[in-house]
């Protein structure tokens, strides 16, 4: 189960309250104060483990407690402190307050931590309070409190390309032709309800991470469909490929197709618009030949003008059979190492 959004509570451990006493010894006149200071409490820690991929755990274990510190004793034997709560998140996780939204860690690589909620600070013992003028001190501080906070956890895929289209523009079979995952393909809409990652071999050396977002309809920035959901995914990756069918089944016209897209792209974050493109217009083995493909191209172009400018290539490919599959990955790394 893909579980990218789920809400969790931390409860960081109490301070250990600090102790009065006295030491009372055979032989030992006077001993005077030896009370000891509380142990802090444990805090909660979030660290990256890249070997996750999903909250899934989080979905089922939702409270998260560290222990509390323990108190101070005497012969100025000081509490222990509890011990730190760590909890492992993949690379692309986003923290935030769950009442007012306000960023709290932003996770992205291996080792990357935060802490969440601090633990309370040991209360001091009595023996801390002694002076010349006060030499038999009585009074100690009890323990703070730890943080306690209700936390929205949100996974942003990490990705360098992303691919985006409407339902059944073949995003999937072209992740298939391309790495070794297996998303799921049919010739119905919809077929994919979660992001999938793949990595693309180029050669020795050369690998892309591709994620393919669930198919985008109109209204997608506003809720409608999947693409509200999964449209925060495509905020991580640094270029977008916009799969088009050119010969829609319902007839629809490619051109209308990739404005929709490109309007839902543009409503969400108006960042996504601008980001790197390349236009993989897809089905082109339909068409019957290399020739027809550019004919495709030159259609396409013509149909939409300068809406196309900030688009880097518009390549014809064939999910399917991998006609030209390989000029596309490398267009993606050519323009990956540009961007860096």
């Amino acid at each position: 189960m893909f579980v990218d959004r789920c809400k969790i509570e931390v409860y960081a451990g109490k301070g250990g309250d600090g102790a009065v006493s006295f030491r009372r010894e055979k032989y030992v006149p006077r001993g005077g104060p030896d009370g000891g200071n509380g142990g802090d409490g444990g805090s909660i820690v979030a660290r990256v483990d890249s070997a996750l991929s999903t909250l899934l755990d989080y979905r089922f274990h939702v409270v998260h407690r560290a222990p509390h510190g323990q108190p101070g004793r005497g012969k100025s034997q000081h509490g222990r402190g509890g011990d730190d709560v760590v909890l492992q998140f993949p690379p692309g996780t986003l923290i935030a307050d769950a009442d007012t939204e306000e960023p709290i860690a932003e996770l992205l690589r291996e080792g990357d931590t935060a802490v969440l909620a601090r633990g309370g600070t040991g209360g001091l013992g009595n023996e801390h309070f002694k002076h010349a003028t006060n030499q038999t001190p009585r009074e100690s501080t009890p323990g703070e409190l730890g943080e306690e906070r209700k936390l929205l956890v949100e996974l942003k895929l990490i990705a360098d390309v992303g691919l985006v289209g409407l339902p059944n523009a073949g995003k999937s079979t072209l992740l298939r032709a391309i790495s070794r995952a297996t998303p799921k393909v049919a010739d119905y809409p919809f077929t994919t309800l979660t992001p999938q990652l793949g990595i693309a071999e180029l050669d020795i050396g050369r690998r892309l991470v591709v994620a393919d977002i669930p198919g985008l309809i109109e209204g997608a920035a506003t809720g409608a469909g999947l693409g509200h959901r999964f449209l925060r995914h495509v905020e991580r990756t640094r270029v977008l490929v916009h799969v088009l069918d050119f010969e829609p089944p319902d007839g629809s016209d490619p051109a209308d197709n990739y404005r929709t897209i490109r309007r839902e792209l543009a409503e969400y974050a108006p960042g996504l618009a601008d980001k790197p493109e390349i236009v993989a217009l897809n089905k082109t083995d339909l068409l019957g030949g290399r020739d027809s493909g550019d004919e495709a191209v030159s259609m396409l172009r013509s149909a939409l003008g300068r809406e196309l400018d900030h688009a880097h290539d518009v390549l014809p490919i064939s999910a399917a059979t991998g006609d030209n599959v390989p000029a596309l990955l490398e267009a993606a790394w050519r323009l990956i190492q540009r961007r860096r």
